[in-house]
């Protein structure tokens, strides 16, 4: 009689440290305001991480690459159904999170008899005057985070909470596309040095940033980029407010990375 929930609590807890494992050698995701917009940043290796959910809306994940194309068709779909039914007007972030994606993602997590999602998602939705930019994350159990001026996924959340430190201070409503795009490039290695010392043993469970460079240490994070991109590519993509039409969703091509990353980046990626 009092057997089954602890079970069910035993399978739920067991399903917590599989998903965190999965997540370990996964590619952060980085997404921050600027002075007309919003940059999303990540590092991958053929499969895209980066898309347009709709006219205001752009998505990064990581995890599996089935389970991702699989939610971001669920939220394109029903973007553009709310799109149709009712206005465009009514396709915001939080709707999308809140009545559609984050519940499918709590469901599969909790039904300890089938698959979970293998997926973190990130939504970013630009608003129509500076400063009323919205950033909401989704964690592989459907729980959620809601904030303005950046958002980033990694493997866990002390390594996420180390690039949002990384993030804050200047204004993003002084930030220009440039700067965005390089503080971008190093909140993501220093999220992506943290989970390979993490993986290495360098580093102790929870407390990661004891053995990790410091966001400071700039020469140290662009090393560890040109190292990275070697094997992988750079993928930015930008919502821009100033963009003529109804998509302010615009992926930044090789030829605009290579004028807007630092100058000890662009040799790289040429």
């Amino acid at each position: 009689m009092y057997e089954e929930p602890y079970k069910w609590v035993e399978a739920v807890g067991n399903r917590r440290q599989y998903l965190d494992e999965q997540f370990k050698q996964g590619s952060p995701v980085v997404a921050l305001a600027y002075e007309t917009g919003i940059v999303l940043l990540t590092v991958s290796k053929g499969t895209p991480k980066v898309y347009e959910i709709y006219d205001r809306l752009a998505l990064g994940g990581m995890g599996h690459p089935a389970d991702l194309e699989k939610l971001r068709f669920n939220l394109l779909e029903m973007a553009h159904v709310e799109g149709f039914n009712r206005s465009p007007s009514d396709v915001t972030g939080g709707r999308m999170v809140k009545y559609g994606i984050a519940p499918v993602i709590k469901q599969a997590f909790e039904e300890v008899f089938k698959a979970p999602f293998i997926v973190k998602i990130l939504l970013a939705e630009i608003g129509q005057k500076s400063g009323k930019e919205t950033f909401l994350s989704i964690n592989y159990d459907g729980t959620f985070e809601e904030g303005g001026h950046s958002a980033v996924l990694a493997a866990t959340k002390g390594i996420e909470q180390e690039m949002l430190k990384s993030l804050r201070g200047e204004e993003p409503e002084r930030r220009s596309l440039e700067q965005a795009v390089g503080a971008a490039l190093r909140a993501w290695a220093l999220g992506d040095r943290l989970q390979r010392r993490a993986i290495e043993g360098e580093a102790e469970r929870g407390d990661e940033a004891a053995a990790a460079p410091s966001s400071t240490d700039v020469p140290s994070l662009y090393a560890h980029v040109r190292e990275t991109v070697a094997e992988k590519s750079i993928e930015c993509a930008v919502l821009d407010r100033s963009q003529t039409g109804s998509s302010k969703y615009r992926a930044l091509t090789p030829d605009d990375l290579g004028r807007l990353l630092p100058r000890d980046i662009q040799t790289s990626i040429s």
